[in-house]
């Protein structure tokens, strides 16, 4: 287990880490986190505050990105959880939305 931390820790001084840690590759998707983070947190939230214009919006976007993070080179796996967390919140959101404005009634 030592050998497998060593290993890791080197890792993570490398200069290909660091030149990562400092690029749009990297700050994008941390950026980008902000949305899924407040669509989990709105999970909680009354049903009558969901805007069924934005959620569709915000789905959409996440869509397409995920294609744009998966077809990139090199691939962007961080920005492609965070749009495939983003989509699963917006559709859950979105269904929220449909069995409030739509089925309960």
């Amino acid at each position: 287990m030592s050998n497998m931390m060593r290993n890791l820790f080197n890792q993570l001084k490398s200069k290909e880490f660091r030149q990562y840690l400092m690029s749009t590759h990297f700050w994008g998707p941390v950026a980008n986190w902000g949305i899924p983070l407040a669509a989990i947190a709105d999970l909680k939230k009354d049903p009558t505050f969901i805007s069924g214009k934005m959620t569709a919006a915000l789905t959409l976007y996440s869509v397409m990105f995920m294609r744009f993070a998966w077809r990139v080179q090199p691939r962007n796996l961080l920005l492609l959880a965070c749009h495939v967390t983003n989509t699963a919140a917006q559709t859950t959101q979105g269904g929220r939305f449909i069995k409030y404005h739509y089925l309960d009634k």
